[in-house]
This record gives C-alpha cells, sequence and structure tokens, in this order.
C-alpha cells in the first residue's frame, strides 16, 4: 500500500475531489434517432476522411498537412485521433507512410505516425515486450522532433505500460507529458491505463486520480470525462472492492454535462457518447442513456462495444434498440444496481468479463 498511495501522489497535483452530480435535462420519450442503415461506424471528420483518401491512393501529402496543421494551433486531442486513425491504416496500406518517411525522414508528424504504428503491431504479439524495446528509439526521435506536442509523450507513456515499467520511470515520462499540456485527455487516459495494471483491482484509487484530474481539468477539456473511464474500468473488471454507487453515477453526470456543452451528431465527441451510453445502460439509465444516443446521432465508434462483442455497430444497434424500446415502454428507471452492472452486458442478460481489445 506504500507503493500505491506514493504513485497516487506523485499523479496528483491538488487535494482529492469528488464530482458533483450536475444531472442532464430528460430527453423526450420518443426520441428521434437516425435509421439503422444511416449509422456510420468510426466514421471520420471532414479532415481526416480527406487525409484517408489521399493516403489510399498512395499521397501522404493531405495527412502531412492535416498533422502541421494541429501542431501549429497546438490541437492536441484533434491531434492525437488522428495520429491514431492514420497510423491504423497504414497498418494494412504502408506505401503512403513508407514514402513520406523516404521524402521526409525527420519529419515530426510522419516520424509520430510510424511510432503509433509501431507500438500498435508490437502490442498485438505475443513478443510484445521485446519488439515494445525496439520501438523506443523511433518514440524518442518523435518527442524530439517537436518539443511542445505531448502526443509522443502519451505515446510513450503507452509503451511504458506494455513494456511492464517501473512507477519511477513512468512518473519522470508523465512530468514531462504534462509540462506539455497539464490536460492532455490522451496523457491521462494512458496514466490510467496503467494505473489500474499496477493496481489489479484497486479501483478506487483510480478514481481519486481520474477524479482529481477532472476537477482540475478546464470546463469544456475531455479530461472532464476521466472519471467515466475510471468507472468503465470497473463495470467491466470483475475484481476488487466495491465502489460507491455515488460515485459512479458522479462520473456519468460529470460526462453527461460536458457531451451536452460538445456540439451534437459530430464524429468527434462520439466516443465519449458511445462510451457514456454504455455505462449509463449498465447502470440501468437508460433515459440517460437515450439522449447520448440522440446527441451521437448517426456516429458509432468501435470502443466500447467491441468489449461486448466482436461485431460492435451490431452491438451498438441492439443496445440503442433496447434502451428506446425500455424508454418507450416507461421501463426506463429499471435496471442492476452497481454491482448487477459491474458483471453484466449492456442490454443483455449475459455474464462474463470483457476481454480487452485495444491499448
Amino acid at each position: 500500500m506504500v507503493d500505491t498511495m506514493a504513485l497516487l501522489h506523485a499523479f496528483t497535483r491538488t487535494s482529492r475531489a469528488r464530482g458533483r452530480r450536475t444531472g442532464t435535462p430528460p430527453p423526450p420519450a420518443r426520441a428521434t434517432l437516425p435509421a439503422d442503415d444511416e449509422i456510420l461506424l468510426d466514421a471520420p471528420d471532414d479532415a481526416l476522411g480527406r487525409a484517408l483518401v489521399g493516403a489510399a491512393a498512395g499521397d501522404p501529402a493531405p495527412a502531412a498537412e492535416l498533422l502541421v496543421a494541429t501542431r501549429r494551433r497546438a490541437a492536441w486531442e484533434h491531434r492525437d485521433r488522428y495520429v491514431r486513425r492514420l497510423a491504423a491504416f497504414a497498418r494494412s496500406r504502408p506505401e503512403w507512410l513508407g514514402a513520406w518517411r523516404d521524402r521526409a525522414p525527420r519529419d515530426p508528424d510522419a516520424l509520430l505516425v510510424d511510432a503509433q504504428r509501431a507500438v500498435d503491431r508490437a502490442w498485438d504479439s505475443p513478443a510484445r515486450a521485446e519488439l515494445l524495446r525496439e520501438v523506443s528509439p523511433l518514440i524518442t526521435a518523435a518527442a524530439r522532433a517537436d518539443h511542445r506536442d505531448p502526443v509522443p509523450w502519451r505515446l510513450a507513456l503507452d509503451h511504458a505500460r506494455g513494456a511492464r515499467a517501473g512507477h519511477t520511470y513512468f512518473e519522470e515520462l508523465w512530468e514531462a507529458a504534462v509540462r506539455r499540456a497539464p490536460h492532455h485527455h490522451g496523457c491521462h487516459v494512458a496514466a490510467l491505463r496503467y494505473l489500474a495494471s499496477s493496481w489489479h483491482g484497486s479501483h478506487r484509487e483510480c478514481f481519486d486520480f481520474a477524479e482529481t484530474a477532472a476537477q482540475d481539468a478546464p470546463e469544456g477539456s475531455l479530461t472532464q470525462a476521466l472519471p467515466l473511464r475510471a468507472a468503465f474500468g470497473y463495470l467491466t473488471d470483475g475484481c476488487g472492492p466495491p465502489v460507491e454507487r455515488a460515485r459512479l453515477d458522479a462520473a456519468a453526470d460529470r460526462a453527461a454535462a460536458l457531451s451536452a456543452r460538445l456540439p451534437s451528431a459530430q464524429p468527434w465527441p462520439a466516443e465519449l457518447r458511445n462510451l457514456l451510453a454504455h455505462v449509463l445502460v449498465r447502470l440501468g439509465r437508460r433515459r440517460d442513456a437515450l439522449e447520448q444516443f440522440r446527441l451521437t446521432g448517426p456516429y458509432a465508434t468501435s470502443f466500447p462495444w467491441d468489449r461486448d462483442a466482436d461485431d460492435p455497430l451490431g452491438r451498438f444497434l441492439e443496445v440503442r434498440q433496447d434502451v428506446l424500446q425500455a424508454v418507450a415502454s416507461g421501463s426506463e428507471s429499471t435496471g442492476p444496481d452497481a454491482s448487477g452492472a459491474r458483471s453484466g452486458r449492456p442490454g443483455s442478460e449475459r455474464r462474463g468479463r470483457p476481454e480487452p481489445r485495444d491499448h
């Protein structure tokens, strides 16, 4: 416990704070939702779409223009998301990235996409730890290419977790990351995942970190939703002592307040709203979940539905329909308590602990 508390202290900069329950106005009982055949899975926004089309044609220029613009604007959250998607595309279609690297071997953006691709590829291998060690120089090069950019440090945090790095080394990476962007959501998610893997079953400590980070973050920051990540981890983990139901509800309420401030029916807030809907259903709050399905519009995301099924789009549609029917029939307030929600699947009586499919 001494090591656990010391690490928690290193990761928090202010006193512990609990999320305040804000609540959201209920949606109408007959909410209008897009038809099933209008739902898009992991749809890119227009800027990313142009970059992916160019990459598919072997032209890295649109991707380069997209990422350099995120650096100029210090749009780190968008940059993080774009890098992940471009790296995922490059795993199956690498020619455009190879041409980019050959043309500009020290380009910060090409280095970062290549480093993300290498970490993703190593993570899926049985020889993960050995392959991750080989990737370290590429991450270092990406970090040195632009000293302002926090995204290489988010990648370094993910890398350290996969390599089972010790707490001291991880703390050094964390301090470097938050110096660049104190409230960067991606870095906070990476830290939360490291804490969860280091303190397996110690969900209350993870909530302490997440709630303090959310309290520190600006009103519109995605880090406001970090306690929602902690709640999802607890509800899908299946081990450790219980977390108070009020704490789970507060995490969902804080994320719902953030969701209400973001534009509706847009691709980039979709993962937040999909995750929030998933957690709300587990908590039996179907009317609140319906509001998130309404706000996300036609945009489904693989995470978190791929934790429940091999067909995340089908799972999204199934749960959405269950929620809509429950609200329409007036049974939206019934559902599992925190302990029941923890072991079950949203909208299903099937039991079992989902296996993680991302990192």
